[in-house]
């Protein structure tokens, strides 16, 4: 009876902790939602989570952005670009995982850890050494810099987790298939790609929220307001002589947040199972 009542009161106070660092992390993004309701003079200097009065206006002045250029066209370009990267990383980075996890090639082994020391190498060391190359080639003040390197497999972290995740599956599936009259690319396409679908999944999450999260890349090879994304036109709300535009930052802020949202929520399950079975190893 000791031992029930001391489990008990561990599982509370351990639900209490998580309760509190739950509301400790959720709470920035409260006060963001409320505050993008207020204000804008009123935003730093009232408190509390309800605003006193209750306003859109900073969001219909947030959709206009700044000039000519609206806040519409942020989104769109942001959504072009994270769209293309989604599907150049899932082609791609699983057909090459397949090739290192099932293929037998010379030298497979060294490419192999070739392509995880690449993991290690701070981004930032290739950041000039590739702003000369896509200058070289006419690319700054485009997507391409952003979207072109996804279709040569350049994110080894999701060909590492893909990897894992085929090496899991039995390869009696391939032998079958073999036996069946099925060739290399076909077993990829009618048993690989299917049954690796939760690790897919995963990668589709991390692609689109890594791509719509990334500020330092699009602030380097974009120029033109008119190809700027959703990070960078938050930007142009913060005045360095003072006279941000908060309110409407914030309410555009706000906006950003939901596609993520959207998209973790609905593709929740699938990203904890293809976490959870990406280490298992056949």
């Amino acid at each position: 009876m000791k031992k029930r009542s001391a489990g008990l009161i561990r599982a509370a106070i351990s639900n209490v902790i998580i309760l509190v660092l739950g509301v400790g992390m959720l709470y920035p993004v409260v006060w963001l939602v409320a505050a993008s309701f207020k204000e804008s003079n009123t935003i730093f200097s009232d408190p509390s989570l309800i605003p006193k009065t209750f306003t859109l206006q900073n969001y219909v002045q947030g959709w206009k952005g700044i000039g000519i250029v609206g806040f519409a066209t942020f989104f769109k370009n942001s959504f072009i670009i994270c769209g293309l990267s989604v599907i150049a990383n899932v082609i791609f980075c699983s057909l090459t995982a397949y090739a290192f996890a099932r293929l037998r090639f010379v030298g497979r082994k060294f490419w192999f850890a070739v392509m995880m020391l690449t993991l290690m190498l701070p981004t930032h060391v290739t950041t000039i050494p590739r702003y000369i190359m896509f200058r070289s080639l006419g690319w700054i003040d485009t997507f391409l810099p952003l979207v072109v390197p996804k279709f040569f497999a350049t994110d080894a972290f999701f060909i590492f987790l893909l990897v894992q995740f085929i090496r899991s599956l039995p390869k009696e599936l391939d032998e079958s298939a073999l036996i069946d009259g099925c060739g290399k690319f076909g077993i990829y396409m009618r048993i690989v790609m299917p049954l690796t679908m939760p690790a897919l999944i995963t990668t589709v999450l991390f692609t689109f929220l890594w791509t719509w999260d990334d500020f330092f890349n699009q602030l380097l090879y974009l120029n033109s307001p008119a190809k700027y994304t959703v990070p960078m036109g938050l930007r142009l709300f913060v005045d360095s002589s003072g006279m941000s535009s908060w309110g409407p930052m914030f309410a555009m802020a706000v906006l950003s947040l939901v596609p993520c949202f959207v998209l973790f929520f609905s593709l929740q399950k699938y990203f904890v199972q293809g976490i959870t079975t990406t280490g298992l190893k056949g």
